[in-house]
């Protein structure tokens, strides 16, 4: 799933009256190895112990399967080679958020901090709530609701707690992290070395139906997303015309081989039929190849994994609830920090009612995992669309701008970027049901509120 950008509106630029000076600007400490740890650690979340059923589903062959995971690998080194030189030729904590202001003015960077609002980190947080319901639920069933009942007493529970002010250390969050990719590894080595001696890869067939495809990408693009978050690190990173794309680049390949294993192993063990019709497939997988030991401390590490990613991202979430409201009179209601809590409290409340909704659509509609993909991604898609657009813009707005990194076989490389991006942004329109008529909805709810309202933001600056 795509995932969010934290910190999109609060960085770039922002009123004077909030104390934001030159001085507090962020200061560049971050190296390569960094650099790699951050995208690594948030590009393999929850969504490798979901989504490939979703894609097995979809896949009319393994090669389909396999082929799409190789290819979602090589669209995001693309893309992430385009915002390498956008974050190195203008550099700020804003990331998306700034690179679409400078190109397109306010409107558009308005109904960016909207979809941020509404859209992208309240569905990953309800994503990741049927993620850690579908396993909780694999310990303890709670009857047919109970994915959903799991991840409605999470996100009230983890709110609950942000709301008093929990902040998640920094070697805690870092701790997890590896565990998580641990899990991965373990999962690999189980398919590869205790896999039962009568598995094995079915047959591999043809590239499959080419009318899939579309649908195939949505949900193995969700897997890899988060490397875009790179972006809002720009400004720290040292040497970054030189680390920032080096890192996306190990990062990027890193990701692709795990993801090939991962899923070489659930089809080594569970085979295509089965893994497309499962849940719970690391859990299940484990079952196989090592009891029902083996399915509870998979289950276990993986309700943990999005326990953890869910916390952080209503953290976060709720700083860009805050930020928006600090630069919007609309939404001034928000903006509100709470002193003795050290907390966006009311930003965090209207959060977490935003996605209690949404996990309510996803129980109604009985697959919560898959329609908050689909809430998420058109929007998500969208904006990635003008963000490859904002690359010639500003090319041509800044000719004379030092780039300290540039895109390779520039425009072809870009172009390839934003037509991949367009030709998922229809696909996840086409391919997908309710989820995606909502997020499009609520995405046009921001741009009548766009009508309504002015920014308070300085002017756009070349910064």
């Amino acid at each position: 799933m795509p995932r969010d950008d934290h910190r999109a509106v609060h960085a770039t630029p922002v009123p004077t009256n909030q104390g934001v000076t030159e001085a507090s600007s962020p200061k560049q400490l971050l190296g390569t190895i960094d650099v790699i740890a951050i995208i690594t650690g948030i590009v393999i979340g929850a969504g490798i112990f979901s989504a490939p059923a979703l894609v097995a589903a979809n896949s009319s062959s393994v090669t389909q399967m396999m082929a799409a995971w190789v290819l979602g690998g090589l669209i995001s080194l693309g893309g992430a080679l385009c915002y390498a030189e956008l974050s190195t030729t203008h550099p700020s904590a804003g990331g998306e958020y700034h690179f679409l202001r400078l190109a397109f003015g306010h409107r558009v960077s308005f109904l960016f901090a909207w979809a941020r609002l509404t859209i992208i980190p309240t569905g990953s947080i309800a994503l990741l709530g049927f993620v850690f319901g579908d396993y909780a639920t694999k310990l303890y069933e709670l009857g047919p609701y109970s994915s959903a009942i799991y991840a409605a007493t999470m996100v009230l529970m983890l709110t609950a707690l942000n709301v008093v002010g929990l902040k998640s250390g920094k070697t805690t969050q870092n701790i997890l992290t590896m565990l998580e990719v641990l899990g991965v590894v373990l999962i690999i080595g189980v398919g590869f070395w205790y896999a039962p001696p009568t598995s094995g890869l079915p047959d591999w067939g043809d590239a499959g139906n080419v009318s899939n495809w579309g649908l195939v990408l949505i949900f193995v693009m969700l897997t890899y997303g988060g490397w875009n978050e790179a972006a809002y690190v720009s400004a720290e990173v040292l040497g970054p015309g030189k680390n920032l794309p080096r890192a996306l680049a190990i990062s990027l390949a890193l990701i692709t081989t795990l993801y090939f294993l991962v899923n070489w192993a659930y089809l080594s063990v569970l085979g295509l039929p089965a893994l497309s019709q499962s849940n719970t497939i690391a859990a299940d997988m484990m079952q196989i190849a090592l009891g029902p030991a083996g399915a509870g401390i998979v289950a276990t590490l993986i309700a943990v994994s999005a326990l953890t990613s869910a916390n952080a991202t209503i953290l976060t979430g709720a700083r860009t609830g805050f930020a928006f409201g600090r630069n919007s009179s609309l939404f001034s209601a928000l903006g509100h920090w709470h002193p003795e809590r050290n907390a966006p409290v009311r930003a965090l409340w209207v959060q977490a009612a935003i996605v209690l909704g949404l996990i309510l659509v996803g129980a109604l509609t009985r697959s919560g995992f898959a329609t908050m993909v689909e809430y998420t991604a058109p929007v998500f898609w969208l904006f990635f669309v003008l963000t490859g657009v904002a690359l010639f813009v500003l090319r041509r707005k800044f000719p004379d701008r030092v780039r300290p990194y540039s895109v390779p076989l520039y425009p072809l490389l870009p172009l390839i970027f934003c037509a991949t991006s367009a030709y998922l942004l229809y696909a996840s329109v086409r391919h997908t049901g309710i989820g995606a008529l909502v997020g499009l909805s609520v995405l046009a709810v921001g741009a009548l509120l766009l009508l309504l309202t002015r920014s308070s933001s300085n002017p756009v600056t070349s910064s």
